[in-house]
């Protein structure tokens, strides 16, 4: 078949990945100029990292393993520990964090993709695409992965359904050594101020962001001139390595939370839709890159019932949207200490089946 696939994010790169391995053609447009590596890193649990295996993606390079997940006070007391090793022994494949940057160039190899050009008109009925460059491509399947702003969705859908969550992430990478930066720990510092989340991202780098409440036009907004400031102030007297990391701020990233209902059927005739197209979600369960690749690893495989391959997905995507849009990582508090670390790590492997497709169709 001849897939159009619309954006060369995680989602379309490797739906693109598997169809050509799968013998189908795959078109993939992208309206940036280039590859977009732009952001931080991301954690993929072992659903994700048995689809990259799949799709011979080797990421075995890259990125840190990861063996704890570790909750701590804004004191430096831990708080809780989640033993990743479990359901790395248990599904056969390990948590790993990656650079965005680096899992968008393992995908992208191979991959046949059209840059510069923006999908600016959509006929879901048929196919097909006006491009940006005045050419129309037409498919047997269309697919948007097109991210939160997509327009194929807008086509499919109409208004954007997204909401602001009230809370934003402020992020970047820190090269300085810290204590974590060569360790295999993921570490959540919460405290009344917010969160601090910090995870080593390989190659010396070590993941740093800060979760706050904020809205459009207030302070820690996007176009906040004093933020680096604000972030100092809010965070100071934080335990190590905390104070450090915030004296060593230069670039930062900004990315406002978003959370959308996700209805069972996505798409409509030949057209569907993949990754944050379809379930844009708050960052705080590290599902965004996760689900993509879960979309692409079925939808590779149900190209001749895409309401089906909806169905499915949105019966499992919407467990983690729903808890991230709680934004409960965030508000996390002392409680958690009253929590079995034994309990928390069974609760915490038993999830990350339920939030797979993969993991629960190989089961």
């Amino acid at each position: 078949m001849r897939v159009i696939v619309i954006g060369a994010g995680v989602a379309g790169l490797a739906l693109a990945r598997g169809l050509l391995a799968a013998g189908h053609e795959a078109e993939v447009y992208e309206e940036a100029p280039e590859l977009r590596t732009a952001g931080g890193s991301v954690s993929l649990w072992p659903g994700s990292t048995a689809i990259l295996e799949e799709l011979k993606a080797d990421y075995a390079g890259v990125g840190r393993r990861l063996e704890t997940l570790e909750s701590w006070g804004s004191d430096g007391r831990r708080l809780l520990t989640v033993d990743l090793t479990v359901p790395e022994r248990r599904y056969g494949h390990p948590v790993v964090h990656v650079a965005r940057r680096e899992l968008v160039e393992l995908l992208s190899d191979g991959v046949p993709v059209t840059y510069g050009v923006r999908a600016e008109q959509v006929a879901p009925e048929r196919a097909e695409a006006r491009l940006s460059d005045g050419r129309t491509v037409r498919g047997d399947v269309l697919v948007g992965a097109d991210g939160r702003r997509s327009v194929v969705r807008e086509a499919l859908w109409g208004d954007d359904r997204a909401k602001l969550s009230g809370w934003v992430t402020w992020q970047g990478f820190t090269t300085v050594p810290t204590a974590l930066t060569e360790d295999r720990r993921a570490v959540m510092i919460a405290g009344r101020q917010g969160l601090c989340g910090l995870i080593p991202a390989g190659r010396g780098r070590l993941l740093w962001w800060f979760d706050v409440k904020a809205a459009p036009g207030g302070p820690f907004w996007a176009d906040d001139p004093h933020v680096v400031e604000r972030l100092r102030e809010r965070f100071r007297g934080w335990a190590d390595p905390v104070p450090g990391i915030l004296d060593t701020i230069t670039d930062i990233d900004f990315f406002p939370h978003h959370k959308q209902p996700i209805p069972e059927v996505w798409g409509k005739g030949p057209t569907t839709l993949a990754g944050d197209s379809a379930h844009t979600m708050p960052p705080t369960m590290a599902q965004g890159a996760n689900q993509a690749l879960e979309d692409a690893w079925l939808l590779a495989r149900s190209l001749g019932d895409l309401r089906a391959y909806e169905r499915a997905r949105s019966k499992v995507v919407r467990r983690p949207a729903r808890m991230a849009g709680t934004e409960l990582t965030d508000r996390q508090g002392p409680i958690v200490r009253l929590i079995p670390d034994g309990l928390a790590t069974t609760v915490y492997a038993s999830m990350l089946r339920r939030y797979s497709t993969y993991l629960l169709t190989a089961s």
